[in-house]
């Protein structure tokens, strides 16, 4: 899963994959934002990423697009 997350008051996004759900990232999300605690999440690489719930500024969670590079971006010309 692709997890973008926008921080207040800081220029870039904060973009990594994760092996967890839909679900979960967004259960995370509330819990941070309720509790004013933090959102915690674990990459695919078993890195951690720790943002105070109250800086969030927004989440974005969405399927991985793999593939996308090289070749397989090409489509065939439509036959007329």
């Amino acid at each position: 899963m692709e997890v973008n997350i926008g921080v207040q008051n800081v220029a870039r996004e904060i973009a990594l994959e994760t092996d967890s759900s839909a679900d979960e990232v967004a259960q995370a999300v509330d819990a941070a934002l309720v509790d004013g605690g933090v959102l915690r999440l674990t990459d695919t690489k078993g890195r951690q990423v720790i943002v105070p719930g109250r800086s969030l500024g927004w989440v974005q969670v969405g399927e991985s697009e793999k593939g996308r590079v090289g070749f397989g971006q090409i489509r065939p010309p439509v036959a007329d």
